[in-house]
């Protein structure tokens, strides 16, 4: 993988608009997406080359939107698959079945809609950052942050070697022990939601078909746990695996399970330790011991350890997730268990919340108060998140429809304006997330697809202003939407609604036009 020359140390600062510290799926997705928009980033990673495991596997449908908006979900699509129906084995016999999600019905609205994809998160990082370079950015390696200040204008970062850097603005992406956050003084806030260890390990092994995820429960339960395997983005050993309770959650006392890995010949090895005090030895022979001890196979089946890594999982937020002209994204604001696969989900969201609103105000379109809204919309959705994930690692919460985030929204926000009264309990509001469709020719994620907000109109024909940069569309009746005017913006969700009757543009209506104009304007539209 090719990186940036991080240079020679000298006193003059490198200049960029954003710094990204860390080259995790939250720093690459941050620095496409900026790059999509026109802003200059520099993404800078401790590494020498980018995270080899496969630990955050789970892709749910709402990042696959992301994704798709991106540009690289068709190549995600060809470098993952499906997650395999699990079987369950008890002394080298099949026992039957176990399944680990609960169905969900795609439709036109929800085109991904239960379809969790599973892509080793090597591959998805690859993923990201060849679309990155062919964009036109990268990833300066071997770069380890040692200090940070900050003052009225931007950032200015130092390292342990190669220049220091200069940026309007920054972002820690570095994982759960970020050294940005750290040196913020920003607190993390949270439980140890396991006390005793896991592992989680991608390997080499012979024995095992590829068609099924295999599970192999310790003596006791009449079933596996359920879903240890959706790792999710963690960057350090307190961030990285789970274990479950009541068969419902993941890594149940001395559980252990090993997943394929598609269009790869390693499977993932996960496993879960009933006693605190154990520490898991991560070498070929400690992983061979552990197979023999837990499977029907021997030792010698294990042929190689490609990955490994143990951790005790734990949920944690910061206190805050800005600090001037320094935000806080992924696992260096949350942490979660990994259970139901979304850490790494909740991770790439952030970015795409953040990325518009950094390039509104760097290009002088908003002003920096667009900012205050970073922290006001993620920090509800990652203390939910980490909530659920918390309640499927113990068994309390299924995976399903709740856990592929497609119902996650801002009606909360001061981003969100709502002008219709009396709507319906289950009307589409300023706030929710844009649905999909398919109508007259026009299918609407193609239309929003691109660093542009859409003016879209919905079974009405309404005046509507033009509005700079934006992309109007008009599109017939349609149930998911009911009527209205709908104000998309980049990331996808509605920020501005309207009545469908009348005129917005026009100087008669009720001061539509004025609000539209208004908020159009507060948010980098006009």
């Amino acid at each position: 993988m090719a990186a940036v020359n991080p240079g020679n140390s000298t006193a003059t600062p490198a200049e960029t608009d954003v710094l990204i510290v860390g080259a995790g799926p939250t720093g690459l997705a941050l620095a496409l997406d900026l790059a999509r928009h026109g802003v200059r980033a520099l993404v800078v990673e401790r590494a020498d080359t980018l995270f080899p495991g496969s630990r955050g596997k789970g892709i749910q449908p709402r990042t696959q939107e992301v994704f798709d908006d991106l540009g690289v979900l068709d190549a995600l699509r060809a470098g993952g698959g499906t997650y395999p129906v699990g079987m369950v084995w008890k002394d080298g016999r099949r026992q039957g079945e176990h399944r680990m999600f609960d169905e969900v019905e795609a439709t036109e609205a929800d085109p991904y809609a239960g379809f969790a994809l599973m892509v080793p998160q090597w591959r998805t990082q690859e993923i990201l950052y060849t679309r990155l370079v062919e964009l036109g950015g990268g990833v300066a390696f071997g770069r380890e942050l040692v200090g940070l200040v900050q003052d009225a204008d931007g950032v200015t970062a130092d390292f342990a070697s190669g220049p220091p850097v200069r940026a309007r603005y920054a972002v820690a992406a570095d994982g759960g022990r970020s050294a940005v956050r750290r040196a913020l003084g920003i607190g993390m806030t949270g439980e140890t939601v396991d006390p005793a260890p896991a592992v989680v390990a991608d390997i080499r092994v012979s024995g095992l078909d590829r068609e099924n995820w295999h599970f192999f429960p310790p003596t006791g339960p009449t079933g596996p746990a359920d879903g240890e395997g959706d790792k999710g983005n963690k960057s350090d050993k307190g961030d990285k695996g789970g274990k479950g309770r009541k068969g419902g959650g993941g890594l149940g006392g001395d559980f252990l399970g090993i997943c394929p890995l598609p269009h790869t010949e390693d499977f993932q090895l996960a496993a879960g330790f009933s006693d605190p005090s154990t520490e898991p030895d991560l070498s070929l022979d400690g992983i061979r011991k552990l197979v023999a001890t837990r499977t029907h196979l021997s030792a010698d089946d294990v042929t190689e350890v490609r990955w490994a890594s143990d951790f005790r999982p734990r949920a944690a937020m910061a206190d805050r997730f800005r600090d001037g002209r320094v935000f806080l994204a992924g696992d260096a604001a949350h942490v979660h268990s990994p259970a139901g696969g979304q850490g790494l989900n909740t991770s790439v969201q952030d970015a795409y919340n953040l990325a518009w609103k950094l390039a509104a105000v760097l290009r002088g379109a908003a002003p920096a108060a667009l900012l205050d809204s970073y922290e006001e919309e993620r920090m509800p959705i990652a203390a939910q998140m980490l909530g659920l994930s918390t309640g499927v690692h113990r068994g309390e919460v299924r995976r399903g429809a709740a856990t592929q985030q497609l119902g996650l929204g801002y009606r909360g926000s001061a981003l969100a304006v709502e002008t219709r009264a009396d709507l319906p309990e289950e009307a589409l509001r300023a706030g929710d997330r844009a649905p999909d469709g398919n109508r007259a020719g026009i299918r609407l994620f193609d239309a929003f697809r691109g660093p542009h907000w859409t003016l879209l109109t919905v079974g009405t024909d309404t005046e509507v202003p033009e509005l700079p940069g934006t992309r109007t569309v008009r599109f017939p009746a349609y149930e998911a939407y009911g009527t209205g005017v709908f104000l998309v913006r980049p990331d996808g969700y509605v920020g501005w609604a309207g009545e469908s009757d009348g005129s917005i543009g026009s100087a008669g209506s009720v001061g539509s036009a004025r609000g539209l104009a208004e908020y159009a304007a507060r948010v980098g539209v006009a």
